[in-house]
């Protein structure tokens, strides 16, 4: 693995395997009463987020200080960026303070592959604009290899507002290296037809039913109102053709898992219903954030 993660589309499969691997081992640490391990004793890991984020930020500080690490968390409002200071030297200033890693979440694509050709510290890519966001592609992965034995011929349907989702391009890159067909599926404005030439295994369909049909997995997106500059969809509107309701999960797989990144628009992508079936396995994905991380911070620093 190169210094840092700045996506998925570089990374071999054997680096995500070995990975996905080793935050299974990390699972089990979740359910100790003794939390906390020696691995990157000394470290500092500086979460830096200039986007707003809970469940990202959050697990990569509970994910450094389970393995004995330091955690700093910095937003934009708190730092000098509001005040006038430009990335770069936010980021020098940073890096003189001698951190070991870097966590950086930024709306600009390319943000964090920019700071990682002029920083010697480790970039860790935690969301940089529509482009990519790997950990989350790592979890999502984690929590359906908890249920399923390979993700090699599995259907996957991403549905909902693809054109803006970081989330979506880096579960393609991933999954489609590891064989899965995936189907992608939304108002024709949020899914371009270009994004079916990403990855091999990729297909659009603009019908929520037939991307259902015989899935194994769906994962909803939210709808990124805050990226989207054309006249956005009706609430109401949108759920009616692709929200997520109890009947689509009838045209699934029996066993079909249920997933979504968060935050959950309930009512505008996914029925309540729906998120809190047995068949959802969101929490479980909040939940593998932590064991990921740490598995990433690990291979990083350690």
């Amino acid at each position: 693995m190169p210094a840092g993660l700045l996506g998925i589309e570089i990374l071999e499969r054997a680096e995500i395997e070995a990975i996905l691997e080793r935050a299974k081992d990390f699972q089990t640490i979740q359910n100790q009463p003794a939390k906390r391990l020696d691995t990157l004793r000394g470290k500092l890991v500086v979460n830096l987020f200039f986007e707003a984020s809970t469940r990202t930020r959050t697990s990569f500080e509970i994910a450094a200080k389970r393995l004995g690490a330091d955690s700093v968390s910095i937003t934009a409002a708190g730092s000098s960026v509001s005040k006038g200071e430009s990335l770069v030297d936010t980021l020098n200033t940073l890096a003189a303070m001698r951190p070991n890693a870097i966590v950086m979440r930024h709306a600009a694509s390319g943000a964090p592959h920019f700071l990682a050709r002029h920083l010697p510290t480790p970039i860790i890519n935690a969301g940089d604009g529509t482009h990519e966001h790997p950990t989350q592609a790592l979890l999502d992965a984690r929590t359906i290899l908890d249920q399923r034995a390979s993700l090699e011929g599995l259907r996957v349907a991403i549905i909902g507002d693809i054109a803006h989702s970081r989330v979506a391009r880096s579960n393609i890159y991933l999954l489609s290296r590891f064989g899965a067909d995936i189907v992608l599926c939304g108002p024709a404005p949020l899914v371009p037809p270009e994004l079916a030439r990403m990855a091999p295994g990729v297909s659009i369909t603009y019908d929520i039913s037939e991307a259902i049909r015989g899935a194994d997995v769906v994962m909803m997106l939210r709808v990124q109102l805050e990226r989207q500059h054309e006249a956005a969809f009706p609430a109401a509107e949108y759920f009616s053709f692709y929200g997520l309701r109890l009947d689509h999960l009838e045209l699934a797989r029996p066993d079909v898992l249920v997933m979504h990144p968060g935050p959950i628009n309930r009512g505008r992508e996914i029925a309540s219903e729906v998120a809190d079936s047995q068949r959802s396995v969101i929490l479980n994905q909040v939940e593998n954030g932590v064991a990921v991380r740490m598995a990433v911070l690990e291979r990083i620093l350690g």
